[in-house]
């Protein structure tokens, strides 16, 4: 493929620039495209879709990707500062795909609600970019990132195999399972489970409480077209995110049930100076 006509592939992550499976997704794209990282510089988990408004956000080139013949940055801010910063400061335009991850943990399910990975794969569909994130089911630091390498190459070249719908946002996640047992890819709907959470009272050395969350995740679908049913199956699951967040159920209901909303003027209401 021609220098000049090679896609650019914007990747970053909320594992942090350092973390293994950024470089394991470089590594699964590599020759795809051109491809820039801009990624944090420390781990930010659970951040969601986060910003910072309130200090000064550092960004620096750092050469970590050399081998692979990969330019990086890293930055001080959030993972959706990231692609902020990606998209105004470095590149000066739009990527053709954005990758997010490859995680170390779960982002199926309610996660995808706090999870910083899949927050800078939307913040990047906010802007028009057909995005992905990239999630396995393992947390530990030296985790095998061979078969969501795979699932992520294969995800990537549909992406740029032709043009993806208005803001085109996947959430992929990939099991820990072996070889052997990886039955592939299925396209899922989100499952409706939630965490638990219970909040441990405990105290410092200083004799101060302080509180320290622990909890157990919840299942309450026992659909079998479910990210968390294709995962216990040995499949990765894609789920299409939307990033319109309106419950047309929920709208119709209110609509149906009080009708004089579109009516309603507070009888105190302030006459207008202007």
């Amino acid at each position: 493929m021609d220098q000049d006509t090679r896609p650019v592939i914007l990747i970053t992550n909320d594992d942090g620039v350092t973390a293994p499976g950024i470089r394991s997704l470089i590594e699964a794209v590599h020759g795809m495209g051109e491809i820039v990282v801009v990624a944090p510089d420390s781990p930010q988990s659970g951040m969601g879709h986060a910003i910072t408004i309130g200090k000064p956000l550092r960004l620096d080139e750092v050469n970590l990707f050399q081998d692979l013949g990969v330019k990086a940055y890293q930055s001080s801010g959030t993972p959706v500062d990231c692609v902020k910063l990606a998209h105004d400061v470095i590149l000066h335009h739009k990527p053709d795909i954005c990758l997010s991850g490859i995680n170390h943990g779960s982002n199926a399910s309610i996660n995808v609600i706090y999870s910083g990975t899949m927050s800078a794969a939307m913040e990047a569909a906010v802007e028009g970019i057909p995005s992905a994130g990239f999630s396995l089911q393992d947390f530990n630091f030296d985790a095998d990132f061979s078969i969501a390498k795979m699932v992520a190459r294969e995800v990537v070249e549909r992406m740029l195999a032709e043009p993806m719908p208005e803001n085109f946002l996947l959430n992929v996640n990939i099991p820990k399972v072996k070889q052997t047992a990886f039955k592939g890819i299925k396209v899922c709907r989100q499952a409706d489970a939630k965490w638990s959470e219970n909040f441990d009272k405990r105290k410092d050395p200083r004799g101060r409480d302080y509180y320290w969350m622990t909890g157990k995740f919840v299942n309450r679908d026992r659909g079998a077209d479910t990210d968390i049913e294709a995962l216990n199956q040995g499949y990765a699951s894609i789920v299409p995110v939307r990033i319109d967040f309106t419950d047309d159920r929920i709208r119709q209901w209110l609509e149906n049930k009080y009708p004089d909303f579109a009516q309603f003027q507070r009888s105190d209401a302030l006459p207008d100076t202007e």
